[in-house]
């Protein structure tokens, strides 16, 4: 916008989100000068923010785990009820997200040494977040196999899975946060 003074996080924001478009319309290879572009500043800015195409992926992937975990705390009931979480997580999983399940983002980002890293983190954070809920153990383990399970969904077989197929999944596992005793 004209006369808008730039800043640094507002910057590093609008090239991760540069990263993921231009990573979409032109797949995994693409270079920092078309991210640069896309994001409207100089491949010299680009390269302040992000020292290098790797480190973009990094700020990439830390940035769909703050989005989801911002997703999932926006779906959170308000009261302190057993399964809050969990439901929060559910809910947050079957969120649509177009982009993280673009073929030409889920290449780019397997290629990233970091990623299994920070997948670690975060699925540690969420599985703590679930095992933590009131649910019975057995009840929880189920629900966060199951969103593995819809996520991989996501990113291999991206929009095979009928809206109402999706809708009914979704429905069976907050049915399983009805109660919060064990399964079997």
């Amino acid at each position: 916008m004209p006369g808008e003074q730039r800043n640094a996080p507002r910057t590093r924001r609008e090239v991760i989100e540069a990263a993921a478009r231009a990573l979409t319309a032109h797949g995994p290879g693409v270079s920092l000068d078309t991210v640069a572009k896309e994001a409207g500043v100089s491949k010299g800015g680009l390269l302040h923010h992000f020292r290098s195409k790797q480190a973009l992926l990094v700020g990439l992937i830390d940035e769909w785990f703050d989005r989801y975990d911002r997703i999932v705390e926006s779906l959170l009931e308000p009261e302190d009820t057993p399964g809050r979480w969990t439901r929060a997580h559910i809910r947050a999983t079957f969120t649509p997200d177009d982009l993280w399940s673009h073929p030409s983002v889920v290449t780019a980002l397997l290629g990233v040494p970091e990623l299994q890293q920070r997948l670690d983190v975060a699925a540690t954070r969420w599985r703590q977040q679930t095992d933590s809920d009131g649910l019975h153990p057995q009840r929880a383990d189920l629900i966060s196999r199951a969103l593995d399970g819809v996520t991989l969904e996501d990113l291999l077989w991206r929009g095979q899975e009928t809206p109402e197929k999706r809708a009914y999944t979704r429905d069976l596992l907050l049915k399983l946060t009805e109660q919060s005793g064990p399964l079997v």
